[in-house]
C-alpha cells in the first residue's frame, strides 16, 4: 500500500467527520465505526493508526474548535477595549459560540478519564496561560487591572474555570457550581481583577443552563 504523502490531511477528514457525527449524534451514541463509515474509503486501522481512541478523537475536535475561532486572537488588536474590556469580550465571544458550548457540555463525562483531565492540564498550560497572561500584563500598563500577580493568576485561571468545576473532579450541583463562579469573581475582584460584570454573569447562568442535571450530580455529605 502507497504511503500517505499527506497525513495531515487524512487527520482533518477524520476530525470533520467525527464532528459532525458527535454533535448530531453525541459522543456517546457515535461509535469508531460510525466516523470509519463517513469516511468513504478509510479504514478502522487508518482512524487509529492517526488517533489512539475515539477520546483522542474528541480531545483533538476540541482543540482545533478552539484554535479555529480563538476568542482571544479576536480580541488581541482591538484598539477600542482596554485590556479588561478584552478579557470580558473574550469570554462573552466564547460562550456566545453554540457549537462550542455543547460540545463542552458533552465533553463533560469524559473528563473522569485520567488521560483527558491531563490532556485538559497540558492544553491549558500550553494555550490558555499566555493569553491570559498577555492581557493581564497590559491591564497593569494600561491601568483597567491592577495585580501584583499577572503570571500567578495567568496560570490559575484556567485551573479554576475548567477543572475546579468539573463534577468529575470536584461532585457538585448546578447551584454549587455557580456559587464557585460567585466566589471566582470576588477573588480576583480582590486580587485587582474585576472580570465578572453583569455580562459575565449572565453568560455564565446561560451555560449552566444547558449542563443536564445528570452531569451535575450531588457533592458527597
Amino acid at each position: 500500500m502507497a504511503r500517505n504523502k499527506h497525513p495531515e490531511v487524512t487527520e482533518e477528514r477524520i476530525l470533520d467527520v467525527a464532528q459532525q457525527l458527535f454533535l448530531e449524534k453525541g459522543y456517546e451514541n457515535t461509535t469508531i465505526q460510525d466516523i470509519v463509515d463517513g469516511l468513504g474509503g478509510l479504514t478502522k486501522g487508518a482512524v487509529y493508526h492517526h488517533f489512539k481512541s475515539k477520546e483522542e478523537i474528541m480531545d483533538a475536535v476540541g482543540d482545533r474548535m478552539f484554535l479555529e475561532n480563538n476568542p482571544f486572537e479576536a480580541v488581541q488588536g482591538r484598539t477600542d477595549l482596554n485590556a479588561l474590556e478584552k478579557l470580558r469580550e473574550a469570554i462573552r465571544l466564547n460562550q456566545s459560540d453554540q457549537t462550542r458550548t455543547r460540545w463542552t457540555v458533552q465533553a463533560i463525562p469524559l473528563t473522569y478519564s485520567p488521560r483527558i483531565l491531563m490532556g485538559m492540564i497540558e492544553a491549558n498550560r500550553r494555550i490558555l496561560t499566555p493569553y491570559y497572561q498577555a492581557l493581564l500584563e497590559e491591564g497593569n500598563r494600561d491601568g483597567s487591572l491592577r495585580t501584583d500577580y499577572p503570571r500567578e493568576l495567568a496560570e490559575l485561571l484556567p485551573l479554576l474555570t475548567s477543572l475546579w468545576l468539573l463534577p468529575s473532579v470536584f461532585p457538585a450541583t448546578k447551584g454549587e457550581m455557580k456559587r464557585k463562579f460567585q466566589f471566582l469573581g470576588e477573588m480576583l475582584a480582590a486580587m485587582g481583577v474585576p472580570l465578572f460584570d453583569e455580562s459575565i454573569r449572565e453568560v455564565v447562568d446561560q451555560f449552566f443552563d444547558q449542563i443536564p442535571e445528570d452531569l451535575a450530580p450531588q457533592a458527597p455529605k
